[in-house]
């Protein structure tokens, strides 16, 4: 079910069958991303496909724009799932090792997940390497940018699952590697709209190499 923060939801799903509502209205909301885009998106297609009433819909949703900012927290739940998974598969010798991991479950994710490569973790791209669609930057949280928002989870994963040392300089490393494999990635999609395996080992090798001296 999903786990998308209650400040997020107008209303939480207490009973299964209110879960399983909202998990339908997410999950078509990402089909329609694909189908149609941002701009193409309803409301009202949105609770007709989940088979719920638009008053339903409303009850959980404040609107367009609260049902896409539940589906990028969703969203960005299932990447470190997937990649705590691939973690606990294998054993590391440096935490640094696992930008690899990141990058790989980040691709695969564009290539399987329905409405990831219009909307990932936040941003609504207008073409599936960019540019964003203004407005876009902060629908994670309004108070901040989507990077940080990734950021400090993955810093979580980082100190929590890898035993990454905690500390501001570590935070502030988290950050710029996040910056720059977003915009690497982008790159990478816009030349290919599949990923350029090349953008993308060079990708990984940016980032790991960077921060390798904070892991020393």
């Amino acid at each position: 079910m999903t786990k998308v923060s209650d400040g997020t939801l107008r209303r939480r799903p207490a009973q299964r069958r209110s879960q399983e509502r909202v998990e339908r209205m997410l999950d078509e909301c990402a089909r329609l991303l694909d189908e149609v885009g941002y701009d193409g998106l309803t409301t009202k297609e949105v609770a007709r496909r989940a088979n719920v009433p638009i008053g339903t819909f409303y009850q959980f949703f404040p609107d367009k724009q609260g049902l896409v900012r539940a589906l990028g927290l969703r969203n960005l739940d299932a990447f470190l799932d997937r990649v705590t998974a691939r973690l606990t598969e294998r054993r590391l010798k440096n935490w640094t090792e696992a930008v690899d991991i990141l990058v790989d479950e980040f691709v695969d994710m564009k290539h399987t997940m329905p409405g990831f490569g219009v909307m990932d973790f936040g941003e609504v791209l207008v073409t599936p390497g960019g540019p964003g669609l203004r407005g876009t930057e902060r629908m994670l949280d309004g108070r901040r940018e989507n990077n940080f928002v990734v950021a400090d989870r993955v810093r979580a994963l980082a100190v929590e699952v890898l035993g990454a040392p905690a500390s501001p300089e570590l935070d502030r490393a988290i950050v710029v590697a996040v910056e720059a494999a977003d915009a690497v990635l982008k790159l990478a999609f816009r030349v290919d709209p599949q990923g350029d395996p090349a953008l993308i080992a060079e990708c990984k090798r940016l980032v790991r190499r960077y921060l390798e001296d904070y892991a020393s």
